[in-house]
């Protein structure tokens, strides 16, 4: 029996960077944490300490930094172009991650006219971007955190088995309300991926808003199926949901009724549903997702 080291990556984690374009009167604003992993011949680095194959994390973090001087561009092809030049450094470096979050700022408005320099941090919602590069192998993922979605009827939740126990009651009508993880693996490259992002979103909150749910996993179903069956050029979509639980208050203690008005919105614990849709006929790409965890 022997011990020999098993999968291995390295690099640099949250590098933050915010890019200002002052090219023109109308100032543009772009901030984004950037995270790359390298895969490769690292073994010695491992076993006897020799990092002669090791391409430092301060590099990796500088080049973020260099490659921002030159535009950002959309999160997608900004973790191209990293993934591809880590890729290409050396001959021992066989693959490259580059996970890219990116972080929406909104024009401050003043007497109604966006302004030209001056911004606001947007909502909770996150946009993200993920790209591997791995021999000749190119994947992008795409996707969203944090897009927090209610709706106030057209969901129902009932004919589960009951147990011992079980308190929940049925109820033909609730309040569904979710926060949506989605990431999403392209066949290829869109010829632009902020018009597909915005394409994607836009179907995410469209089906969301007019399926009527019996589940959030419907729900969650109908979202991906949606996606697939107006994107080609996706392969899968994978989601994310916890259900954010909207309870009934009792307000009989002061004498009052409750018909259907006032709820108490519970944080935790909460129901976690989560699957993935995709296309039969497309091949795995189980290396698009390594290191993307969260995910069933």
């Amino acid at each position: 029996m022997a011990i020999v080291l098993g999968p291995n990556q390295y690099g640099k984690a949250e590098v933050r960077v915010v890019a200002v374009d002052r090219s023109t009167p109308r100032h543009t604003l772009v901030e984004l944490n950037v995270s790359s992993s390298l895969r490769g011949d690292f073994t010695a680095a491992h076993t006897a300490g020799d990092n002669a194959h090791v391409l430092s994390t301060d590099a990796q973090k500088n080049t973020v930094f260099a490659f921002a001087r030159d535009g950002v561009g959309s999160p997608e092809e900004f973790g191209l172009r990293l993934a591809r030049h880590f890729a290409g450094s050396y001959d021992w470096i066989t693959g490259a991650r580059v996970a890219v979050e990116s972080f929406d700022w909104e024009r401050i408005s003043v007497g109604g006219q966006p302004h030209e320099h001056s911004f606001r941090r947007a909502g909770g919602e996150v946009r993200t971007a993920v790209v591997t590069v791995d021999g000749d192998e190119v994947h992008v993922v795409a996707g969203l955190t944090d897009l927090v979605v209610l709706k106030t009827t057209g969901s129902e939740f009932w004919g589960f088995p009951r147990d011992r126990y079980t308190t929940l009651a049925e109820t033909r009508d609730r309040i569904l309300a979710t926060a949506v993880t989605a990431r999403w693996r392209y066949t290829g490259t869109p010829p632009d991926f902020g018009a597909a992002f915005a394409s994607v979103r836009t179907v995410l909150l469209e089906t969301f808003a007019t399926t009527h749910s019996l589940a959030l996993q419907q729900s969650l179903y109908a979202m991906g199926e949606a996606v697939l069956a107006q994107h080609p050029d996706v392969a899968e979509i994978r989601m994310s949901m916890p259900n954010k639980h909207h309870f009934l208050q009792d307000l009989s203690a002061f004498g009052l009724d409750n018909p259907d008005v006032v709820y108490h919105a519970d944080d935790r614990p909460y129901g976690l549903i989560e699957g993935a849709v995709l296309r039969d006929d497309v091949p795995p790409a189980e290396v698009a997702w390594q290191g993307t965890p969260g995910f069933c």
